[in-house]
Order: structure tokens, then C-alpha cells, then sequence
């Protein structure tokens, strides 16, 4: 069996996290995002992954290399243009002659996924949806079921309507397919399963059923929003399953107060300075008497003396001043300087 991420995007809508680091390496409790994906297929046994990449996937292949840091046999391959989700599969698929999960490259879960193979080969399907429970439904494109079997999608129905047919379950990103599914999709075109491969196979009465996530955490982590959310999700013990590195070689000062958060390596913080409910990357700096809370600092930022952080993401070599504040909501790019006494 065999696994692929798809990952062609530029993530957009993570920016500006996203537009010096592709979304697949950006940090996520310190970790590349892309190796809990990685993490939750090997447990499921799967250990040949490829990757369908677009945007600077040099990038992406200096970090994870071949995998086998990771203890799969990764393949990494680059859309020659913009393939659409069921395109890049179509790509791939000329190397992957068997069954394979395919992930979304923006979502992070700790689902079983031995557990949504199994069910996809009792059910004898010919493709397997997997399905995620929100709570605030009329934001996304609902999947309408029976039996476990596919029934409809619906496009981003109105609240009445979706608490009309008690509807909550969205496409969690993650799907189980068989070979013959890639005859359903044209060579070298953009196509979306979402669009295109789904409904056709609905239309044509093909085997197409959907395993419902229960008890698995799962999010969305295309937006800055739910990227801090999942920090916070982290820090919150909401989510278990992946090993988080203890190690640390930072210089951090008696005095200061560290509560409830994550520090990199080679952190600097500086007597009476705060950092509460927050991620530190490798090589933040934080001075005296500053304070940082319910935020993500990523690498070698660093955070002055008197200055306060809360709610906030900042990126990559950022400088944020003295007495500055970086209020909840900011999320700042790479290299961003906040001048003294400023309030973003």
C-alpha cells in the first residue's frame, strides 16, 4: 500500500507564514508540519510516500530528504503545472498501481489510519471518504450520507438547511482509492476530486462510501487562525499521539516565568521576562521584563525589553521593540521589525 500528500499549493491562505517557507516545512510545534502527516501513515504501516509538489519543493526535499530520517521511503514529485487535487493524483498514479490513501496536505489529525483502510476493504469500495464533525457546518461543503454509502454533497448550505437535515460532517481531506479511480480523470488536466472525480462517481453508481472520524482530532491548518489554534490545541493537551522533543540547550534565566509552553533550542530569555501558554521556535530572544502570551514566535525573532506579545503569530527574524505591543490577531512575516512604543 501505498500513501500521497498533496501538496502542489503555495498556501495562500497561510501567508505570510507562506511566502518564503512552503506550508509543508512550516513549523508546527516546532516540527515541519508535513511529519505528523508522515507520523500518523507510518503507524499505519505505510512507509512509501509520495509527495505531489509545486511550490518550492527544493525546499521541502532539503528538509525531509528521502524520509528515512523518518522511517519511510519517501518520492518526491514536482507538478509540471497546476494539477487540481484528482490531476495530481491522476500524476502520481502512474507510479502507485495499488491501493492509496491520499492526504490533504493542509490538515493535521491524529486519525487511525489502519482503521479507515480496514474499513474501506470490508466495505469492498472502489474509494473511501473520510469524514470530520464542525460545529459550524454552513462554512464548508457538506457530504450527505446512507448507510456509510455516499449519498450528495452540498455546497455551503444555508444554517436552516444544514440543521434541517442534521448535516455536521465535512470532507476531512483524507481518502482510500483504488486504481481504476484514476481512469475518471483526464491526463495532464487540472482536475478536483471535490468537483469532478466525486460526483462522477456518484452519477456512474460506483462503490463509494464514507468512514466517519469519532474521538480523532482534526483541523484545517491552511489559515493563521487555526495554525495558533493548533499551537494552542497542543498546549492544551488536546491532541495526542505525536512525540514532541524534549531536548533543550536554551539560556533561560531563573527569574523568568515559563508557564505551560514549548522553547526551542538556543532560546535566550532574560530575567523577569514572561512567556505563558506560548511556542518559542529555535533562537527567539526575549529580554527583560518582556512578556509573551497565547503566541507563536518562530526562529532567531527577538522580543525587547518591556515589550508584550499576546495572541499573536511572528514570524521568522522579526525584531518586535521596546515597550512595543503586538496585540491578539497580528500575524506578522519574515524579517517584520515593530519599532519602540508601537502597538500592532
Amino acid at each position: 500500500m501505498h500513501a500521497l500528500i498533496l501538496a502542489g499549493g503555495k498556501g495562500t491562505r497561510l501567508r505570510p507564514l507562506t511566502v518564503y517557507t512552503p506550508k509543508p516545512i512550516v513549523p508546527v510545534m516546532n516540527r515541519p508540519f508535513m511529519l505528523y502527516q508522515i507520523d500518523i501513515l507510518r503507524k499505519a504501516g505505510i512507509q512509501e510516500i509520495t509527495l505531489s509538489l509545486g511550490y518550492q519543493p527544493d525546499k521541502i526535499e532539503q528538509i525531509l530528504g528521502d524520509g528515512s530520517e523518518f522511517g519511510v521511503n519517501l518520492k518526491i514529485l514536482s507538478e509540471p503545472h497546476p494539477l487540481g487535487t484528482a490531476g495530481a493524483y491522476r500524476f502520481a498514479s502512474e507510479h502507485l498501481n495499488d491501493t492509496t490513501v491520499v492526504l490533504n496536505g493542509d490538515i493535521l489529525t491524529n486519525a487511525d489510519i489502519s482503521k479507515i483502510v480496514e474499513f474501506h476493504r470490508i466495505s469492498n469500495a472502489e474509494a473511501t471518504i473520510t469524514l470530520a464533525p464542525v460545529e459550524d457546518p454552513w462554512n464548508f461543503g457538506l457530504v450527505e450520507t446512507r448507510k456509510n454509502r455516499v449519498k450528495s454533497f452540498i455546497e455551503k448550505p444555508k444554517p436552516e438547511e444544514a440543521a434541517a437535515k442534521k448535516l455536521n460532517n465535512i470532507n476531512a481531506g483524507i481518502y482510500v482509492l483504488e486504481p481504476t479511480c484514476r481512469d475518471l480523470i483526464p491526463k495532464d488536466e487540472n482536475r478536483s476530486f471535490e468537483y469532478h472525480v466525486f460526483p462522477d462517481l456518484l452519477a456512474m453508481k460506483r462503490e463509494f462510501f464514507a468512514y466517519q472520524l469519532k474521538s480523532t482530532y482534526w483541523r484545517d491548518l491552511g489559515t493563521p487562525e487555526n495554525y495558533l489554534a493548533a499551537h494552542m490545541d497542543f498546549l492544551a493537551d488536546r491532541i495526542d499521539g505525536f512525540e514532541l522533543s524534549s531536548l533543550n540547550s536554551s539560556d533561560i534565566a531563573t527569574q523568568s516565568h515559563i508557564e505551560r509552553s514549548l522553547i526551542g533550542d538556543e532560546c535566550v530569555i532574560k530575567p523577569n521576562a514572561e512567556v505563558v501558554n506560548s511556542v518559542l521556535a529555535p533562537g527567539v530572544h526575549v529580554e527583560e521584563k518582556a512578556r509573551i502570551e497565547n503566541s507563536v514566535i518562530l526562529s532567531h525573532s527577538r522580543v525587547a525589553t518591556f515589550a508584550s506579545v499576546s495572541g499573536a503569530i511572528v514570524a521568522r527574524s522579526c525584531h518586535i521593540g521596546r515597550n512595543a505591543v503586538v496585540r491578539e490577531g497580528t500575524v506578522l512575516g519574515d524579517k517584520s521589525s515593530i519599532t519602540d512604543y508601537s502597538r500592532v
